[in-house]
């Protein structure tokens, strides 16, 4: 008996195409694909009310949706120039259902009046906070060099509060160098969107390292301070200078000062002359309470602060105070802008300063400091800034530079990062 071989016959299996639903598109916490979505931003003279009349809710519900919310948000508080998503409905009569008021970019207040109850809340979109470490090098100012690393004039002006009693932004040198270790906010992983905590910086400034660590020595309180590489707390009862940055001394205190225009007779200057661009910021620079607040002969618009029973501060020549006689103001605050008010020749402000009610040169002063660290908590404090001290010392300076050529055709060599 003969057994045939068997043949089996193959089929092909058939393909079949599995088409991938595409995700839903979610966003504040709603469905955007349910809505008519219109995002605009708030003209001159709008209001919510115009707004919303205009996308088809009518003015008896406009009231009932303001005065509902009032508590939580007020609706004449919107502001020209804000952006708004407006969610709507997808039928013929495509009103609108839920506003977002964007307040900023991680921050909205948004307004469902989709259904009987209305409520307003504040939504804010998750951030990403990722530790950044750069190193740069001064040639024509430290906020030009923050910029051209790629990073905005807020760092370069936290920075300058760490070291405003420490650093003379001002006198920084052509090849100062620095290093910073920082955080910086994301939204959606590519949006920045600000800064977080300064963690550690170092300036090495005419040959020496000047260490800023961010440390709470107080657990108690929580209250973060930044101290140097010995447990000093960089914190000083005075800044350096009312103005942060760019700026030039154009004279100093001098008792036997002379002047061409008077016949070169000696008019004492009892002030110090900081030369800055029109409109800048004057800080104080120290807490107190405002005693003088005029306008008033060659000193023009001036304030004066007394700090307390021995200093007091004196701003003159402003183009507008902001402050008033009475007013308590903390160190760094804004008080005035420069400007040429009273006898002046250009935009400055004349700082002047009192020791137990006499005037004397700010910078020959032994000017008191802050509370220190006590000894106690030092071993913790330098077994907590050692590892920030050895990755700062391992970011390596910029290596490239970037050659620009201005108008005049002279060369300018701005670091950039590595």
């Amino acid at each position: 008996m003969s057994c045939k071989e068997e043949k089996t016959e193959i089929i092909p299996e058939e393909i079949v195409e599995v088409k991938e639903e595409p995700l839903p598109d979610i966003r504040y916490g709603f469905n955007f694909d349910n809505y008519k979505v219109i995002n605009d931003t708030i003209r001159n003279g709008e209001s919510f009310g115009i707004i919303l009349d205009r996308h088809h809710v009518f003015y008896p519900k406009i009231n009932e949706i303001a005065t509902t919310i009032k508590d939580t948000f007020d609706v004449r508080k919107v502001r020209a120039g804000k952006p708004y998503t407006i969610l709507a409905s997808k039928d013929t009569t495509e009103a609108a259902q839920i506003f977002i008021y964007k307040l900023n970019k991680i921050e909205s207040t948004i307004i469902n009046f989709k259904d009987s109850v209305i409520n307003a809340y504040t939504y804010k979109k998750p951030v990403k906070i990722v530790e950044k470490a750069i190193s740069g090098k001064i040639v024509d100012n430290f906020s030009h060099a923050i910029d051209t690393l790629g990073y905005g004039a807020s760092l370069a002006n936290e920075i300058a509060d760490i070291y405003s009693w420490t650093v003379d932004f001002y006198r920084l040198q052509k090849d100062d160098t620095f290093k910073i270790i920082f955080e910086q906010k994301f939204i959606n992983d590519t949006v920045a969107v600000g800064y977080g905590k300064i963690k550690a910086a170092v300036f090495n400034h005419k040959g020496h390292d000047l260490y800023a660590y961010r440390y709470v020595s107080d657990s108690l309180k929580g209250i973060s301070d930044y101290y140097d590489a010995e447990a000093g707390l960089l914190r000083r009862q005075f800044l350096k200078a009312p103005i942060k940055f760019q700026y030039r001394i154009s004279s100093r205190y001098n008792l036997r000062r002379r002047i061409k225009l008077y016949g070169n007779k000696v008019r004492p200057h009892r002030g110090t002359d900081f030369a800055a661009a029109y409109g800048t910021p004057i800080m104080t620079t120290a807490s107190g309470t405002v005693v003088e607040s005029a306008r008033r002969g060659g000193n023009g618009n001036y304030v004066k602060v007394k700090h307390n029973n021995t200093y007091s501060t004196q701003y003159l020549h402003m183009k507008r105070r902001k402050v008033r006689v009475g007013d308590y103001v903390k160190q760094g605050d804004v008080i005035g802008w420069v400007g040429m008010t009273g006898n002046t020749s250009g935009p400055h402000v004349c700082y002047r300063f009192w020791k137990n009610g006499k005037q004397v040169d700010p910078f020959r002063q032994k000017l008191p400091t802050a509370k220190p660290m006590i000894d106690s908590l030092k071993p913790k404090y330098f077994e907590f800034i050692s590892p920030f001290k050895k990755q700062l010392d391992s970011i390596p300076l910029p290596q490239i530079e970037e050659i620009i050529k201005e108008e005049n055709t002279e060369e300018k060599i701005i670091a950039i990062k590595n």
